[in-house]
């Protein structure tokens, strides 16, 4: 196992599957598993001639495109580190991200991206374009060394299971995001994980909803697809758009797809909205990056009729910690994200002692999948790498049965007079309310008990919902110390690009609200 690559995993699946597709863009290319290999090596040896050495971390700020596919594996495979960024930033948002990862080199679509740029430019990171005309072209870079190109320095390269290949930035929810180096076999275990829980092979296809720049659509859709022979297909607008979903999940045959609860609510929403003339038979659909709803997850299996398994993450485990299994593997526990996979986990207390079964603690992680510790940090290294085990910040336990329960984020747990409150479980009874679209709690600071529960609830389009409505429903569901004293009813909550919810910013943006009469959009 300590010798495993994900680039060897994908040669693998290119000689055994060389002329199923691989890789597809609706309606545009179409590119087999022999073809997608052949361009990954060009599009490396370029890289090679413009000066990229083993170690040289490279910024990539794309879409969902074949470009971005084909150039975070070619920087890969010239055992460079890849360092995906959200297109969105902001010049400031580049310049701590491109500083912070000590990039060499930063690639972009050949429109560019201005942000990107000219926080290149101040740092004196060199930036190309990358081009891939059609199915029949290579890759072109926006550089002059690309007739010096070398097939054979690539063929002379050996990649190795301790090379640094992808590093990422974890969200930032409760503090400043932090650099997160994974290497091959961080990579290749992770992708070895997903594609035997959920059983991928050659005959699975998946419509990507997720951006790529994010550890679970990068990890748990397009790598383990790929290096099982599956068959990816990228969204023709470079983004996830509900209006075309379904028609590239029937049109490419997709037996499954993984996604966000934001996402899943969205589609639902579709569904009851317009929904489609067919449906594909479906293996599964996941959830994972954000607890599900109970209520979400039964609307999904009773619409599509699919199993829905909900699953664990983290960017630092190179994705997937937990999940619950197919159907004829065990059951699907509700309100539980299921068992370890491929990895030790454990429950520990404040003193490294392991808990039994029912008792909450600490997360915590061993394996192979798990990052060695993030990268010029110290001080979270102590606090994250302790007794031998990674320490999430996540408060949970097993039941049982071996499957772990989620009772929130450490720092997120709503301390209400002495009364630990997981806004998990309050959020999960919101969204069972028929009128409510999505909802959030959070804690805010009170005079009496030190903290108190707000909440902030997006209606159903078309439904009319008040404050007393909220608490009176939630008074039927909850003991009465969880009942939110503030409910905001709004039509939008600040959400990361993956579309996870961040509680603190939340609770910044509407406790700034609470003398307001009419709590505004957020971002106006």
């Amino acid at each position: 196992m300590e010798d495993v690559t994900l680039t060897g995993l994908l040669k693998k699946a290119a000689s055994e599957f060389p002329n199923k597709r691989a890789l597809s863009v609706s309606g545009k290319v179409e590119l087999t598993h022999t073809q997608l290999q052949d361009l990954i090596d060009h599009a490396a040896s370029l890289l090679i001639a413009s000066g990229i050495n083993p170690g040289d971390v490279v910024a990539l700020t794309f879409p969902n495109t074949v470009e971005y596919v084909v150039m975070f594996l070619a920087v890969i495979r010239c055992r460079a580190t890849a360092a995906p960024l959200n297109a969105a930033y902001t010049a400031e948002e580049f310049e701590f991200y491109l500083s912070d990862s000590e990039s060499k080199l930063l690639i972009t679509p050949h429109v560019g991206n201005a942000a990107a740029q000219a926080a290149a430019s101040k740092l004196n990171v060199p930036h190309v374009t990358a081009t891939l005309p059609d199915s029949n072209s290579k890759i072109t870079l926006s550089s002059s060394v690309e007739t010096e190109a070398n097939s054979n320095s690539v063929a002379q390269l050996v990649n190795n299971s301790s090379d640094v290949a992808l590093f990422l930035h974890t969200s930032g929810t409760t503090s400043r995001p932090k650099g997160v180096p994974l290497t091959q076999l961080n990579l290749a275990s992770s992708v070895l994980n997903i594609t035997s829980v959920y059983k991928i092979t050659e005959s699975d296809s998946t419509v990507i909803v997720l951006p790529l720049f994010h550890v679970h659509g990068l990890v748990a859709a397009l790598l383990s697809s790929l290096a099982a022979g599956g068959t990816v297909t990228l969204p023709a607008a470079g983004r996830f758009s509900a209006s075309t979903f379904w028609s590239d999940m029937v049109t490419y045959n997709a037996t499954w797809y993984t996604a966000v609860p934001t996402i899943h609510q969205i589609i639902l929403d579709r569904h009851e909205n317009k929904p489609e003339r067919t449906y594909p038979n479906l293996r599964f659909i996941r959830s994972c990056s954000a607890s599900l709803a109970p209520s979400i997850l039964s609307r999904l299996e009773n619409t599509f009729g699919a199993p829905v398994l909900e699953a664990y993450a983290m960017t630092e485990a190179c994705h997937l910690m937990c999940s619950n299994p197919l159907p004829e593997s065990g059951p699907h526990k509700a309100g539980s994200v299921g068992k370890p996979v491929g990895q030790e986990m454990c429950i520990l207390d404040e003193n490294g002692v392991q808990q039994e079964a029912g008792v909450n603690g600490e997360v915590c992680i061993r394996g192979a999948n798990v990052t060695k510790g993030y990268k010029n940090n110290p001080e979270a290294n102590r606090s994250a790498f302790q007794f031998g085990w990674f320490h999430t910040g996540d408060l949970g336990f097993f039941d049982s049965d071996g499957y772990l329960h989620l009772v929130g984020r450490i720092k997120e747990l709503i301390n209400r007079g002495g009364e630990k409150i997981s806004p998990i479980e309050v959020d999960a009874v919101l969204l069972s309310h028929p009128d409510i679209a999505q909802a959030v709690c959070f804690g805010v600071p009170d005079d009496k008990y030190g903290e108190e529960i707000n909440c902030a609830v997006i209606p159903r389009e078309g439904a009319n919902i008040d404050e007393e409505e909220v608490q009176g429903f939630c008074k039927k569901n909850l003991a009465s110390f969880k009942v939110p004293k503030k409910v905001f009813i709004t039509d939008s909550v600040p959400k990361t690009a993956t579309g996870k919810i961040q509680r603190r910013i939340v609770a910044e943006h509407f406790l700034a609200q609470i003398s307001t009469a009419k709590v505004p959009k957020f971002g106006a």
